[in-house]
């Protein structure tokens, strides 16, 4: 065993275990390590820790407060030049036979000065960014899983699947919104389905789109469009590429993704237009069942839920992977401060304040991606002449404008845990 392997194993400082490394359990894993140092051992453990990060080409939207959590890290300036600001937002709402696709809203994408309210980037660059951070901070990365554990008075026993049993004060649980670490807590799950499956690939386009995101609202679910950073290729030409998360109803999925690719490409250009000129699929299309769900608790015995196994919403409002680090974000802040204080950062009370910290902004979130997604995903002809009035009137009100945008970004609501302000803890 190594040198480091036998420090990370110090029986003299509480050890903190995380199940899962997407972007939220390895931010938190970063956060505790960064503020505690020598105060606690942080274990991160997931078999996907043994596979090459940059090979995953998703997308994801960094929002400005999950931005500045990333710069007081200390990993944004790491992939800051492969993140693609966005640079405005354009909103539309018509039936995928319209031929015309009338702009009902817009937003300026700038929640500050030179401070763009969210960044497009590839989940396989930051999280390569995130690994390192943590390794350099001293977390100890596992790449196995967790197959259970039993709490046992001041301390739980977390079970690893290549048989090594940790002896952890608090065990969080980010291992997705099928977890199995919040079914054996007893943690009970509230869920239902959409009917929808979100489609997402990267595409290629012939013409600049100039930080621009579009979100087409069509009766099947919205369509949208988000800007990804241009490659330059080694002859030197710019290579232009957007994401895409194409909300389609589940019955047709199917038959999409198995259609010859020609004719695939043609369906989405219906839903893409032609503004930015030939289309081609960068990425293989993927389709992902969407659906809502909220644990009854983000807290058991020893135990917190982070991220998606915590709450999965629809996309509607790309808020998904925010509101987990946001999770994070408040996590870390709760813990570090209940260590420096010498208390047990698994106690009840101590998880208590993670409970009630997030609990109010999931619940706002949940019910606003939900409702959302039932008034723009509907082709009833009233339902779009008055939400079309809204969207009217909304771009005509600069004040609103600017809440949304915000909202968007990530500023408002409850008191913000200090790394969304870009604090260290």
């Amino acid at each position: 065993m190594s040198a480091a392997r036998r420090k990370a194993q110090s029986p003299t400082r509480p050890r903190i275990v995380i199940a899962g490394g997407g972007l939220a359990g390895l931010s938190l894993a970063l956060a505790l390590k960064t503020a505690l140092s020598d105060g606690v051992d942080v274990t991160m453990c997931d078999p996907a820790l043994k596979r090459d990060p940059h090979g995953d080409k998703r997308s994801y939207a960094i929002a400005a407060a999950a931005r500045r959590m990333l710069e007081a890290l200390g990993v944004w300036r790491e992939v800051e030049d492969r993140a693609q600001p966005i640079l405005d937002m354009e909103i539309t709402d018509s039936r995928l036979q319209d031929p015309v696709r009338p702009t009902f809203l817009t937003f300026a994408g700038e929640v500050g000065a030179g401070e763009p309210f969210a960044h497009m980037m590839t989940a396989g660059d930051i999280t390569a960014a995130l690994l390192d951070a943590c390794r350099k901070a001293g977390v100890d990365l596992r790449a196995e899983g967790v197959k259970g554990f039993a709490v046992a008075g001041a301390h739980t026993d977390v079970a690893l699947t290549a048989g090594e049993t940790l002896h952890a004060a608090l065990l969080v649980a980010a291992d997705g919104a099928r977890s199995r670490l919040r079914e054996q807590a007893g943690i009970g799950w509230i869920a239902w389905p959409y009917k929808q499956s979100g489609i997402v690939a990267t595409i290629a386009h012939e013409r600049d789109h100039e930080g621009r995101a579009v979100e087409h609202f069509l009766p099947s679910g919205p369509f949208a469009i988000l800007p990804l950073k241009d490659e330059i290729r080694a002859d030197g030409t710019v290579h232009h590429r957007s994401s895409i998360v194409w909300t389609e109803r589940a019955e047709n999925v199917p038959a999409l993704l198995e259609s010859h690719p020609e004719d695939l490409l043609i369906e989405l250009e219906r839903r893409f237009g032609l503004q930015l000129g030939r289309l081609s699929f960068e990425t293989r299309p993927q389709a992902h069942p969407l659906s809502f769900g909220v644990a009854r608790s983000f807290v058991g015995e020893r135990v917190a839920l982070l991220g998606d196994a915590a709450h999965v919403i629809h996309p509607i409002a790309g808020q998904g992977l925010n509101l987990g680090l946001h999770d994070a974000a408040a996590l870390a802040e709760i813990v570090t401060d209940a260590m420096r204080l010498g208390l047990d950062p698994g106690a009840a009370d101590v998880l208590d304040q993670y409970e009630r910290a997030r609990r109010a902004d999931i619940t706002a979130m949940g019910l606003m991606t939900d409702g959302l997604n039932r008034l723009f995903s509907n082709d009833m002809l009233p339902v779009r002449l008055i939400r079309d009035l809204g969207l009217g009137l909304v771009d005509r009100m600069p004040g609103l404008k600017r809440f949304f945008i915000r909202e968007a970004a990530g500023l408002t609501g409850r008191e913000a845990p200090r790394l969304l302000k870009g604090e260290a803890l």
